[in-house]
């Protein structure tokens, strides 16, 4: 099997990222994973840079950790994937299938509400997954389901208690969505509890894993490092 992370955060595009891309990839090429999908916070949520500058260059900006991990890809020995992690008052959508070009000819995404925003990315050919659904957190004013929007649902976020997954598991079934899982990991190595997708043959392209999750051609796992 062949394994995948499918929900990673780096510094410094990601405020909230501990660890650096190198950090990163390098920890899951000792863990043995095959890939890694990079999903920063996107321009509408927890993005390090300067919000007053145009959108071309906080575009540029935010993918800069996606192109450094490219090249990073085969020194390390690992694949490395293109995600985006979309936000909404801490509801949050894990988005795949949609390029550096794409998003940098599309800056009317900024003025759209999530249930137009949503459907038109996918529309376009995105793969669309609601991350950790039921999480809870003090800046989150309520818990906000969007099932007609999106294709699937992250049935395990690594970094989520074990009921916010089971709920969102059961959302899941509820509306016949995919099912993904990942870490949702900002610390790279200093995170213990993992997850993420197992493939029978390794994943080839974004659209590929598109095509899997649709097709339920994926296996979701946790694995538990120990702590040093």
């Amino acid at each position: 099997m062949y394994r995948y992370e499918t929900h990673l955060h780096t510094f410094p595009v990601s405020k909230c990222g501990k660890a650096t891309v190198r950090e990163s990839l390098q920890c899951y090429k000792d863990l043995g994973y095959d890939g890694v999908f990079i999903t920063n916070h996107f321009l509408d949520g927890n993005v390090n840079c300067d919000k007053t500058l145009p959108y071309e260059d906080q575009i540029a900006f935010y993918f800069s950790d996606y192109r450094e991990a490219k090249k990073l890809e085969h020194e390390i020995g690992i694949k490395v994937f293109l995600g985006v992690e979309l936000s909404y008052k801490g509801t949050d959508f894990l988005v795949y299938c949609l390029d550096e070009d794409w998003f940098r000819a599309h800056p009317e995404i900024m003025d759209m509400k999530k249930s137009e925003e949503l459907p038109f990315m996918m529309e376009e050919g995105a793969l669309i997954i609601q991350a950790h659904p039921y999480r809870e957190a003090h800046y989150i004013d309520h818990i906000r389901l969007f099932p007609r929007c999106v294709q699937g649902v992250e049935i395990i976020n690594a970094s989520q208690k074990d009921f916010v997954n089971v709920m969102a598991k059961a959302y899941a079934e509820a509306y016949e969505l995919a099912v993904s899982a990942g870490s949702d990991n900002h610390r790279a190595k200093e995170q213990h509890h993992l997850a993420g997708i197992e493939t029978e043959t390794p994943i080839v392209d974004e659209q590929d894993f598109k095509n899997r999750v649709l097709n339920r051609e994926v296996t979701v796992f946790t694995l538990d490092t120990p702590e040093e």
